[in-house]
């Protein structure tokens, strides 16, 4: 079964006189790229969380995991930063000084003044976390990553029916152009015999060898078997891609330029209206299955 590398999860905790919330989602990349979230006081749980991550299954995707976490209300919820409190006081002194040599009267600072000034008023959890909390939050990543995988999954089956359908239909006008030829034989040997006969009417200034190999190439240019048989090799290729179970959307991403190819040469080569309709059929199909095939894993 096909997995989406579009995904969400979400999950919250509480241990150790904290709260916090993750928020796990994934869009589509080209290869996999996991980024981080959180406060730099909790940097230690970096490489736990992405071996987990990686172990997970997650193969390809533009991954990132944000952590939002905070003391719960209580008497040490806040604590004084005595670093940024003495930086605050000495510029408030500073400017004070410089306004009265200058003989501008400020309004005293309050202590309340002092308190909003950005640092100086700190969470204790931006010193150190203990290991209660740690675990704690190692712990919330595997029933994480195991909700966020069951959103991938979810995707991914509703990817793989409508990859399968996309598939039949590309199936069934490879088949309704495969029967066309027989029709389209009577049409082609009428112009055939056309561009024969204006070769012919040239044949006197055209020796033996280069009339022969105008024949064939005409030929050639008339031929679409090769691209039928062709696009039914793609078909089945993407089948087994579709149904492997593995990373495959950069295979079938592959598969899609070339049935593109194939649904190309058929229209150029068509020289009949029921095929040209056909392979315009199906590059319109083909470029919606490239566009589904964009957000498989």
């Amino acid at each position: 079964m096909l997995t989406s590398m579009t995904g969400f999860a979400a999950r919250t905790g509480r241990a150790d006189g904290f709260s916090w919330g993750w928020e796990l989602r994934a869009v589509n990349g080209k290869g996999f790229d996991l980024r981080f979230r959180m406060p730099d006081w909790l940097g230690a749980l970096e490489a736990d969380i992405r071996k987990q991550v990686t172990a997970s299954g997650v193969a390809r995707g533009s991954i990132s995991l944000n952590l939002r976490i905070a003391r719960e209300a209580g008497e040490n919820a806040v604590e004084i930063n005595e670093d940024a409190l003495n930086r605050v006081l000495e510029a408030i002194a500073q400017i004070e000084d410089r306004a009265g040599a200058q003989g501008v009267n400020l309004t005293p600072a309050s202590a309340s003044d002092v308190m909003n000034f950005r640092g100086v008023m700190d969470a204790p959890q931006n010193r150190e976390a203990s290991e209660e909390l740690l675990d704690a939050l190692r712990a919330d990543i595997a029933p994480l990553l195991e909700s966020f995988n069951a959103m991938r999954a979810a995707e991914g089956a509703s990817l793989h029916a409508v990859l399968t359908r996309q598939l039949d239909e590309i199936e069934t006008l490879t088949q309704s152009a495969q029967g066309l030829l027989g029709e389209r034989s009577d049409d082609m040997k009428r112009n055939f015999e056309a561009a024969i006969a204006r070769v012919m009417e040239s044949r006197a200034e055209m020796d033996e060898a280069r009339m022969a190999q105008e024949i064939a190439v005409l030929a050639v240019k008339s031929d679409v078997t090769e691209e039928i048989d062709r696009l039914h090799a793609h078909i089945s290729a993407a089948r087994d891609l579709v149904a492997s179970g593995e990373p495959s959307g950069r295979k079938l991403d592959f598969l899609c330029q070339e049935f593109n190819r194939e649904a190309n040469t058929l229209c150029s080569k068509a020289q009949n209206a029921g095929l040209t309709e056909i392979g315009l059929a199906l590059k319109v199909l083909i470029d919606q299955m490239r566009e589904q095939v964009q957000n498989v894993e």
